[in-house]
């Protein structure tokens, strides 16, 4: 079993079985017994590479036992590997070929946060959002079968991401189409079962035999001759299994179910999966791992420790204090939140498994029976948001971005066609950093402005984003705030719960000839660049309704016009200001400034901005150009 470690080590360590295992068939030329040993090495590589750059390794610590035994037994990467979120394939990815690069791991130019099809052979399928996997191994089979392949597909999955309903769909329907792959439930919160131990071990591993395997289909050719006789059999089976093992639901599916089974026994991991890795049809493998296991602090505090930040050497210099900055915006929705509840009896929370990182941590603690985590389910949480509004509530969906593309459908067709009281708190709004494309907010401004009667805001710092919270939560309809990750300028917070009017701009800077108009927080940028051009700079609040009066009067008395949202360009709020203006029939030179048609890759946020041109000195170099051609 896993040696556990207690500290980060600042040093590489020595490894060298790891140093033979570079490669999954390195991996396949040592001793089972070996195998163990390899573990504690690899779990402690895995400390040592997240300590020098940061990032997730609570879920990775998890499944070492997982990820040794899987490529051990399956060959990869013609077998496909898939998996789900992947924030645990770390160890997967120093398993296949990339140690010597996590170094770079989350950097600019580095190796990805998650796995990454154009990055290796071995990452089977491109991940970020949860409960894929399933449904993209499904293909695969079915794909496999087309081709007259026996390669494998093997789809790992946690507790959480099987909570999402598109999870639910592919287990419904492998089934259905009798496909030949294999779904591994890596259960690392009990939250299934906590029947783990020598018996189930055992069983698992009768039921996974070929010998079973054979017993049962000669059994079943023989007594499908007797009317009644072989779905009498087949009940009694699943009656008896269901007495020893969690698994009715999913042989309900039609999944052959083997398990629990813990997942930090690597013989019985490999014994298991060995019995398993010809059977025919849809299989599922139950198995049981603690996330962070191995590592002292993160057992005792998975939450805590799911992801940490890069640490700084024992001998490095002091760092310099920052410079002074707001709250975390988050922080400005959680407490706005509080305050909003102990005003409003009608208001509740909701979010999809996002507690802590939307920051309701508090409100779930004032006031729990109007807290409600529906887990990894945005679909379902916007739908069920649409309901509690039916009945005189008024529900805030604390939501990130990225996430509330996957409810988009429910959003449209159930909140806003009905014009139902929803407020969405959009998170993690524009660029993300380290997580990258699949984790960027970079189209929310875009796929919500043309929905018909959405009221949609862009704070520009903390305060304003605690006024249109509260404009939001009033307003007779479907509302979003969008804010982005981290801290503001550190604006003067007011407490009281008064709302902006609705639909108006405010001019922060007079200037001439060039107008400055902002959507969200680059107002600070725009701000200084506007000192060093004497242009006018715009705080629109609003991308719908839009300002027109403002606009109107704005267009009349500058040369050119320049707007700035981080947030695509196509389609975002610079577009509703060119619609508008051709609409009008009034003829004016734009300049469109945001996120360029292109998935920007990971990197520190001040980097990514820099590429995309929405920093101080790329705001100033695209006016200074555009002004040039107008002078041609």
């Amino acid at each position: 079993m896993p040696t556990t470690f207690h500290e980060i080590p600042r040093k590489r360590p020595t490894t060298p079985l790891l140093d033979r295992a570079n490669t999954p068939d390195g991996l396949r030329r040592l001793g089972e017994a070996e195998l163990e040993t390899l573990a504690d090495e690899l779990r402690l590589e895995l400390l040592y590479t997240v300590g020098q750059t940061g990032g997730h390794f609570g879920a990775g610590l998890g499944v070492i036992e997982l990820t040794i035994a899987l490529h051990y037994v399956f060959d990869t990467p013609d077998d496909r590997l898939l998996w789900d979120v992947g924030h645990q394939a770390y160890p997967h990815k120093i398993l296949t070929g990339r140690r010597e690069r996590m170094a770079s791991l989350r950097q600019k130019d580095g190796i990805a946060a998650f796995p990454r099809r154009s990055e290796s052979e071995y990452d089977t399928f491109g991940v970020g959002h949860s409960s894929t996997s399933i449904s993209a191994a499904l293909g695969m089979a079915i794909a496999a079968r087309l081709q007259d392949s026996d390669r494998k597909a093997i789809a790992v999955i946690g507790d959480g991401a099987l909570t999402a309903g598109m999870a639910f769909e592919a287990l419904n329907h492998a089934p259905e189409v009798n496909a030949n792959m294999l779904v591994i439930l890596n259960d690392n919160d009990m939250s299934i079962s906590r029947n783990v131990g020598g018996l189930s071990n055992y069983l698992a591993k009768i039921l996974s035999s070929r010998t079973y395997a054979s017993m049962r289909e000669g059994s079943k050719k023989v007594l499908s001759r007797l009317p009644g006789a072989w779905e009498i059999a087949r009940r009694t089976e699943e009656y008896a299994k269901g007495m020893l093992v969690p698994g009715t639901l999913f042989e309900e599916l039609g999944w052959n179910y083997i398990g629990p089974i813990d997942g930090h026994d690597l013989p019985t991991l490999i014994a298991t999966l060995r019995n398993m890795r010809d059977l025919k049809g849809p299989q599922f493998l139950h198995i049981v791992t603690k996330k962070g296991k191995g590592f002292a602090p993160a057992e005792v505090d998975p939450i805590g420790y799911h992801a940490i930040t890069k640490l700084e050497p024992l001998d490095a210099p002091a760092a310099a204090p920052k410079a002074a900055s707001g709250p975390k915006y988050s922080a400005v929705f959680g407490e706005w939140l509080c305050d909003m509840a102990a005003a409003d009896a009608r208001l509740v929370g909701i979010t999809p498994a996002m507690k802590e990182g939307s920051d309701l941590v508090a409100f779930s603690e004032r006031f729990p029976e109007r807290y409600f985590d529906v887990a990894i389910a945005e679909q379902h949480a916007v739908t069920f948001a649409a309901g509690m509004a039916c009945e005189g509530a008024k529900p805030v969906v604390a939501i990130y971005s990225t996430f509330l593309q996957r409810g988009y459908d429910q959003l449209v067709h159930d909140v806003a066609v009905q014009n139902l009281d929803v407020l969405f708190a959009i998170d993690r709004a524009g660029l993300v950093g380290e997580d990258g494309p699949t984790h960027a907010g970079s189209f929310d401004l875009s796929y919500l402005r043309c929905i018909p009667g959405m009221l949609i805001m862009t704070p520009s710092d903390e305060n304003e984003l605690r006024k249109m919270l509260t404009t939001g939560h009033l307003f007779n309809g479907p509302a979003a705030v969008r804010y982005p990750r981290g801290s503001g300028p550190n604006a003067t917070i007011e407490k009281d719960l008064t709302p902006i009017e609705i639909g108006k701009g405010i001019i922060r800077r007079q200037g001439s000839k060039v107008a400055l108009l902002v959507f969200g927080v680059q107002l600070a940028e725009a701000l200084k660049v506007a000192d060093k051009i004497d242009a006018t700079v715009v705080d629109m609040r609003f991308v719908k309704p839009l300002d027109e009066a403002l606009v109107r009067e704005i267009a009349a008395s500058h040369e050119l016009l320049v707007t700035i949202e981080e947030n695509a360009i196509m389609g975002g709020a610079g577009g509703a200001v060119s619609e508008f203006l051709a609409r009008e029939n009034i003829l004016k030179s734009m300049l469109h400034l945001g996120l360029p048609d292109i998935y920007v890759e990971h990197a520190k946020p001040a980097q990514m901005l820099t590429e995309c041109g929405l920093d101080e000195a790329g705001i100033e170099a695209s006016i200074r150009r555009r002004l040039d051609l107008l002078k041609k």
